[in-house]
């Protein structure tokens, strides 16, 4: 059973705005998936269809076998923003506890579970610390492991790491890798990032120029683990021109529809 099942998902804000239309995606256990397109496209949009942030106008979402408003309620995922949306005047540990506190979890299992969250993300010893008190990079990885601290089966981030300088945004990006292997999570990731998209993911979801359509599915067959070299690599860079090729195909609207499923090969 797939994780995630889009059928036929259409968005419209009005008469006069469509965002999304036709889209068909499978997303199966375990699997990193990007989405990537043009400014506008409803990457966003989608993700947050996906979370039962905003409704579809038509179209069926299924995740773990449920629609989403279940799968929500049942907290089957957990969100990542590109802000970290930390409260100021709770501590990393409370911030991170804070979803076992509302589906609650007693006082001694949630500590043991932050506790191993903070080890997760390798912020042991910044418990007692305040948001404020942290780096940009530090603060998305108290939001990281507070979306991953219910043990939700998917993670959607959203452009999670597009406000940091690119030096912390690689490290960030070797770090969500080394959290990805370790939580056994299926991740949706949206970013602008041509390179970002292609380290982090097993397959690049491309999709067109609003109205937003998946306009290509490039598989991303690097090995695991990834390391810093993996951007040296001359495959690497093959796979940025195809999707970066891809994605002007898809702009240009020379590219139909792809239909994307676990396991299809790049289109």
């Amino acid at each position: 059973m797939s994780v995630v099942e889009l059928q036929g998902v259409s968005k419209s804000f009005g008469r006069d705005v469509t965002a999304l239309e036709g889209i068909e995606l499978k997303i199966e256990q375990g699997e990193f998936i990007s989405l990537i397109g043009p400014s506008g496209c409803g990457k966003s949009t989608l993700l947050r269809i996906m979370g039962d942030l905003v409704e579809p106008s038509s179209g069926r979402v299924v995740v773990n076998g449920k629609t989403a408003r279940q799968a929500r309620i049942d907290r089957e995922y957990g969100i990542v923003f590109q802000d970290a949306v930390l409260f100021d005047w709770r501590t990393v540990l409370r911030n991170i506890s804070l979803p076992l506190e509302l589906s609650g979890w007693d006082r001694r299992r949630r500590k043991g579970r932050v506790r191993e969250m903070l080890e997760l993300v390798e912020l042991t010893g910044f418990g007692d610390h305040y948001p404020w008190q942290l780096s940009g990079g530090m603060q998305q990885r108290v939001s990281i492991a507070r979306a991953l601290s219910f043990d939700p089966a998917l993670l959607l981030m959203d452009e999670p790491f597009g406000a940091l300088d690119e030096m912390t945004r690689e490290r960030l990006n070797l770090e969500l890798l080394q959290i990805w292997a370790r939580s056994a999570s299926t991740i949706v990731f949206v970013t602008h990032s041509i390179a970002e998209a292609v380290f982090l993911s097993t397959r690049v979801v491309v999709m067109s120029a609003r109205p937003g359509r998946i306009s290509d599915v490039v598989s991303i067959d690097l090995p695991q683990p990834r390391t810093g070299l993996t951007r040296e690599d001359p495959h690497f860079f093959e796979l940025v021109t195809e999707v970066r090729e891809a994605l002007h195909l898809g702009s240009d609207g020379e590219r139909g529809t792809a239909q994307a499923s676990a396991g299809d090969p790049a289109v």
